[in-house]
């Protein structure tokens, strides 16, 4: 049995009784830390492990707000969630995805392949009245070995190097990206030539993905798949990871994450572009 990059609630509820399979509970909020944990001890999909996004998907110190892990640190957790290379695993949340994405994207980071995402998260599955458990898992341990990775990733100094060459694009929202607003970061606005790509706008009203050819067109629009690479990045390589799993699911290749993204970008000093348009490279003479 394999996985992804997507999963229906109905394959799901087929193959919970396979006992390779893991699931991965991904839910938080930015407000509180603790809400993922507390939701998950109200009730879960049978079988599924909490996973944090500060606590196992996020190192404590490194670019950004949630600094990547090293591959070897992730892979003991998987390995203590009892994932081996071969588990089937399915991630999700309760935000369309927002954060079950950088546990899929980690997951293949670390060269595994068979791991998707949960459509439409926790509310559907939910809303259909599936079961729902408060039985916390005992997986037993196992031997994690991270492989090749299969996603790309870009560090800031050779991005500040690529801009005008690359196809970037910001994963959060417009007011954001415009420089309307910022509530977390110290700096507003966004990196220049970067074109707003907001993550929820990979979302239908019921916040299942888009059918992959409308996905497609969004991302075509956008210039994926026409000017050579892609780079994706949020306020912290989060919510980017979206946009990197919508790019798949649209057939356009595989994107890069710069993990650090904004809060790594606005703290170093580096240029700032703000309102509607992408700008230009620095250095460069605007059209």
């Amino acid at each position: 049995m394999t996985f992804g990059p997507l999963v229906t609630t109905d394959r799901l509820a087929a193959r919970l009784g396979d006992p390779d399979l893991r699931v991965a509970d991904c839910r938080w909020s930015l407000d509180d830390p603790h809400a993922g944990a507390a939701a998950y001890a109200l009730g879960h999909i049978p079988g599924a492990s909490h996973v944090s996004l500060d606590d196992d998907l996020s190192a404590t110190s490194g670019p950004g707000r949630h600094p990547l892990p090293d591959r070897a640190r992730f892979a003991g957790t998987l390995g203590a969630l009892g994932i081996g290379p071969d588990s089937p695993v399915v991630c999700y949340d309760d935000r369309g995805g927002a954060i079950a994405s950088r546990m899929w994207w980690m997951l293949r980071w670390v060269g595994h392949s068979s791991v998707a995402v949960l459509d439409g998260g926790f509310a559907a599955w939910e809303a259909e009245g599936r079961p729902v458990s408060t039985v916390v898992p005992a997986h037993p341990q196992v031997e994690y070995e991270p492989a090749d990775a299969l996603m790309p990733t870009i560090a800031r100094e050779e991005l500040a190097r690529s801009l005008g060459d690359v196809t970037l694009l910001d994963a959060r929202d417009g007011v954001r990206y415009r420089g309307e607003s910022e509530p977390i970061d110290p700096v507003a606005g966004h990196i220049p030539t970067a074109r707003s790509a907001p993550y929820d706008g990979n979302l239908d009203t019921g916040h299942r993905f888009l059918r992959p050819d409308v996905l497609r067109r969004r991302y075509l629009g956008l210039g994926v798949g026409i000017d050579g690479d892609t780079v994706v990045y949020c306020g912290s390589g989060v919510t980017a990871c979206h946009d990197v799993l919508a790019i798949e699911i649209a057939g356009l290749g595989t994107a890069s994450l710069y993990p650090g993204s904004w809060s790594d970008w606005c703290r170093a000093g580096d240029p700032v572009a703000s309102g509607p348009d992408p700008g230009t490279a620095p250095g460069t003479d605007p059209p």
